[in-house]
């Protein structure tokens, strides 16, 4: 007798059809109910419950985005190359020096994946304009946390705009360590949002070194908004999935990359 596959569960399943609405800009309840092995009311509860966190829009048959992007959230993004997240992380907190130290976190998946890492550092202080990042770390008081106000972005639950960008003017940073959605050699780093750009950028700029954290997917890739140059950052830190070809054009430019070949826990 087959195994039984295993059933997806809620989470799961709002992240895949965030993943899928991203990649194909629509979704159809009747193919997506036999992928993932649901029934089209089941699928139809889970439509109605992204459409109340404003993520898209119900159509007669299944959705379409809401926006001008098929931006998907933090929480809904962990689930993807988590352990080339974690792998890119522990590299990240190797790169932190020992004793008091000023670091930002913009928002991002990865981003969040570190600031969970943080907890232990009572010699840190945290500067961050992501709303999600800000709740966890407030629970660790040993931190001094300092959160940049603004206006939230749903799509990223970052802090955005003039606000923001008047407290980033007034601190420097040490480290601040970047999530973006494309890292490329003419482009720069890359986001889905001009606020969120000009925000970031801002942040950038008070740093005395910057470090990205992107998986694979992104280096190679361009969206909307340039957030900075190239020769704005110090270093990327990437996993092994990433295209050879992209990572040694970012080195040619003379931008450290380190990649963490996943399951190995080694950087090369």
């Amino acid at each position: 007798m087959p195994p039984r596959k295993r059933r997806t569960t809620r989470a799961e399943r709002l992240s895949e059809l965030l993943r899928v609405l991203a990649d194909t800009g629509e979704l159809h309840v009747g193919e997506l109910s036999a992928r993932l092995g649901v029934s089209s009311a089941t699928l139809r509860r889970d439509l109605a419950k992204l459409e109340e966190q404003r993520l898209l829009t119900r159509t007669h048959g299944g959705a379409r985005p809401r926006g001008r992007t098929n931006e998907v959230p933090p929480p809904y993004r962990e689930s993807r190359s988590r352990d080339a997240k974690r792998a890119i992380v522990q590299a990240a907190i190797r790169t932190l020096p020992i004793g008091p130290h000023v670091i930002a976190l913009t928002g991002g998946s990865t981003t969040s994946e570190l600031a969970r890492e943080l907890p232990g550092r009572a010699d840190l202080t945290v500067v961050t304009n992501a709303l999600n990042i800000a709740m966890d770390l407030a629970l660790h008081p040993r931190l001094k946390l300092v959160v940049v106000g603004g206006v939230a972005r749903p799509q990223s639950y970052e802090l955005v705009g003039p606000w923001a960008e008047h407290v980033l003017a007034s601190i420097s940073v040490g480290t601040a360590f970047v999530g973006v959605d494309g890292i490329d050699v003419t482009a720069g780093i890359t986001t889905h949002d001009e606020n969120e750009a000009r925000t970031n950028r801002a942040m950038l700029g008070r740093a005395q070194r910057v470090v990205v954290l992107a998986d694979g997917s992104k280096l190679g890739r361009t969206t909307l908004a340039r957030m900075g140059d190239l020769q704005d950052v110090h270093e990327v830190i990437t996993d092994s999935s990433a295209e050879p070809g992209a990572v040694a054009a970012i080195r040619r430019a003379g931008v450290r990359v380190t990649v963490v070949a996943v399951g190995s826990g080694k950087d090369r």
